[in-house]
């Protein structure tokens, strides 16, 4: 091989350097991220398969009393003293309300061909049905999805992110009420009615189980409610509402989805799912009753929010214990829950080791029913299942990913499955020259790919994945302490600034020719229209979680 002119060298651009540093780097940690000896390539993947990125309407838009909005639940809770770390809230966030075309532009940089994000409830309805629609709301999301059409990228939409009007608490207490059915439908009808014509994929609800786990059993989001041992709340029973939450959360969706099928998807053609929050499990010992602790988890997460969309009822493991607690699908119900998605969307982060408590004695409420009597840690014996992270619990173990996969595939009969979220936050130690040179991060996703890869291999019918998150952003009760953007945000100046991990994902993702899923798994009707409807679009260039279940 002849000697590269030292003229070329000088030329090589800045990110050469840090993947060489990358590669050299790799093998040493190669144990501790269980990555195969062979990487991960876009060419592993199906030619229609959507890679995009994430991120959520509370989390990064800011923006929070503009042109109509109203307050939402996320905006009294975080401006109570003590329930953000830091005292932080989303009333700026990332400004995404105001800066949405420079982060579209990230997104399109990056070469994604999808891009996850949610309304606020609060910016169109800002009272619900109480109140009149907010144009100011419909046109911002307009422009959003116009923009996203126009660079090529696929709005994945996901209509309810844990953020609604405070209004529906305060009148008949939220998801606790079945008035909350109504008020679903109705926003859901809005955004059909709105979007629907560009808007091909739609999530209805964002991690039902998990929103009924942090609100409702551990209290740590609004409105706050638990009880003992579960949580320290001043109103609550932990061991009761979860299950009438996620009830009217199940029959919000599969109205909504009758609706969509019935009045919309002839003419738009699009598709519609739900996302389970989805850790994997693993038994703590070898023996039969951590085998059963682990179906048991498994069942009492992922099978309590998407067993009865797909077969009619919650879990068999489940009922096998219920009691009073556990509500029942009326026939008439049964007949629009079951079969009400087309897909499912899982978000994945970590995995964690599950014990029976049910012929042993537990901590921390593992002996509760809401718990499936299981008990479940990051440890054994003094080692961790993975190398921590910036989130409590949420340990690397990629061989989680195509576990979980599998199983997801297995229990539903190879249904479609899109991973919504994975992502890695660092140990908040790091300081930003270590943010911003996000090797870890790299890691992870490779290795995290590389197991997807190989449950798609395995015959399971996954057809996208989604980067959480496109930009450091507001984590819930974490505040901006948490960073699993591929883009670092100023707190101060709010200046987006890429890790390197955005070039790898961009390179990861270029090993490919890009195209759109226009004709891909026939999810739009031949000949629905798929006009852009805002009138002001501009494309400008610029220079540029959550906790355990």
């Amino acid at each position: 091989m002849s000697e590269m002119p030292v003229s070329t060298i000088i030329q090589l651009p800045w990110w050469f350097f840090f993947v060489v540093h990358l590669l050299l780097s790799a093998s040493s940690d190669a144990k501790d991220f269980d990555i195969d000896s062979q990487d991960v390539k876009r060419s592993q993947f199906p030619d229609n398969f959507l890679f995009g990125t994430a991120t959520s309407s509370y989390q990064v838009e800011g923006g929070y009393l503009d042109d109509g909005k109203g307050l939402s639940n996320w905006d009294v809770f975080s401006h109570v003293p003590g329930n953000i770390k830091n005292n932080e809230n989303g009333d700026v966030a990332d400004d995404d309300y105001h800066l949405f075309l420079e982060d579209i532009e990230i997104a399109h940089s990056l070469g994604v061909n999808s891009y996850r994000f949610s309304i606020s409830w609060a910016r169109i309805l800002p009272r619900g049905r109480f109140g009149e629609l907010n144009p100011s709301g419909i046109k911002f999301y307009n422009n959003i999805i116009d923009n996203l059409l126009l660079r090529g990228i696929e709005p994945f939409v996901t209509i309810f992110h844990h953020d609604h009007p405070q209004e529906l608490e305060d009148r008949y207490g939220s998801w606790l009420s079945p008035l909350m059915q109504e008020d679903f439908v109705l926003f859901a009808e809005t955004c059909f009615k709105n979007f629907g014509d560009r808007v091909k994929y739609w999530i209805t609800i964002n991690e039902a189980n998990q929103f009924a786990e942090m609100a409702y059993v551990r209290g740590l989001y609004p409105p706050a409610r638990c009880s003992a041992p579960f949580g320290n709340c001043s109103v609550g029973n932990s061991d009761i509402e979860p299950f009438i939450v996620l009830h009217n959360m199940l029959l919000s969706h599969a109205k909504a989805v009758k609706l969509y099928r019935e009045q919309f998807k002839p003419e738009q053609g699009g598709s519609i799912g739900l996302i389970a929050h989805s850790h994997m499990y693993e038994p703590l010992r070898d023996g039969e009753a951590d085998l059963q602790a682990v179906k048991r988890a498994l069942a009492f997460t992922v099978g309590w929010a998407i067993d009865p969309l797909v077969f009619g009822d919650y879990p068999p493991e489940m009922r096998q214990y219920h009691g009073s607690e556990l509500p029942r699908f009326s026939p008439e119900e049964t007949e629009y829950v079951k079969g009400s998605i087309d897909f499912i969307g899982i978000n994945h982060y970590s995995t964690l080791y599950a014990k029976d408590c049910i012929h042993s004695h537990c901590v921390l409420g593992g002996d509760h029913f809401i718990r499936g009597f299981a008990y479940t840690t990051g440890e054994r014996d003094g080692i961790l299942i993975g190398e921590p992270t910036g989130v409590e619990r949420f340990y690397v173990v990629p061989r989680g990913m195509e576990k979980i996969v599998d199983y997801v595939s297995k229990r539903y009969n190879n249904m479609p499955i899109y991973v919504t979220e994975n992502g890695y936050s660092p140990p908040q130690t790091e300081q930003v020259p270590d943010l911003l040179h996000d090797v870890n991060r790299i890691k992870f996703h490779r290795s995290y790919l590389a197991a997807l890869a190989r449950a798609i291999r395995n015959g399971a019918d996954v057809r996208g994945y989604f980067v959480w998150s496109l930009m450091d952003n507001f984590e819930w009760t974490g505040g901006y302490s948490a960073t699993f953007g591929v883009y670092h945000v100023d707190r101060q100046t709010l200046k987006r600034t890429p890790k390197l991990s955005s070039k790898w994902y961009e390179d990861f993702l270029s090993n490919r020719s890009q195209g759109s899923n226009r004709d891909g798994f026939n999810n739009i009707k031949e000949g629905s229209k798929r006009s852009l409807k805002s009138k002001n679009i501009i494309i400008t260039r610029t220079e540029a979680k959550e906790t355990e279940m």
